[in-house]
């Protein structure tokens, strides 16, 4: 089964479509299986609830989901690394890929799409993921 650690910037953008929507699909119907770190799951909400969308029925959905495990791979210990110094924040996702034995991370972010693989982990975007996937 295809494990994969899902940035910020792609979970909030499933909300509204595209190939962000497609991986929360492909989450949904058991097709690959998401990586979360409670630090990943706050940072989700905390977003949503900055830009409104914390009353968004799809979000009760999937916290619904998360709250039941469905499909999800979940790490209370992460390695501390210090790998993205122009935004350590993102080093969470790696943390979380790490700890996890993840196959990729899913995210739009140049900086963190920049470390391309850790340590056999493919840093790709979504629309990559989706290709790999078609393949």
């Amino acid at each position: 089964m295809i494990k994969a650690v899902v940035d910020t910037n792609v979970f909030i953008s499933s909300f509204f479509g595209g190939n962000p929507r497609k991986i929360i699909d492909l989450w949904k119907t058991g097709q690959i299986f998401i990586c979360l770190s409670r630090d990943i799951v706050d940072e989700y909400v905390k977003v949503l609830h900055r830009l409104g969308l914390e009353n968004e029925p799809a979000l009760e959905e999937i916290l619904r989901i998360f709250a039941s495990g469905f499909h999800i791979v979940f790490t209370t210990r992460t390695p501390k690394l210090h790998l993205i110094e122009k935004d350590p924040d993102d080093d969470k996702f790696i943390e979380c890929a790490v700890a996890l034995k993840a196959d990729y991370i899913i995210s739009g972010d140049k900086v963190l799409l920049s470390v391309e693989d850790y340590m056999g982990i493919k840093i790709v975007t979504p629309k990559k993921f989706i290709d790999l996937l078609q393949e």
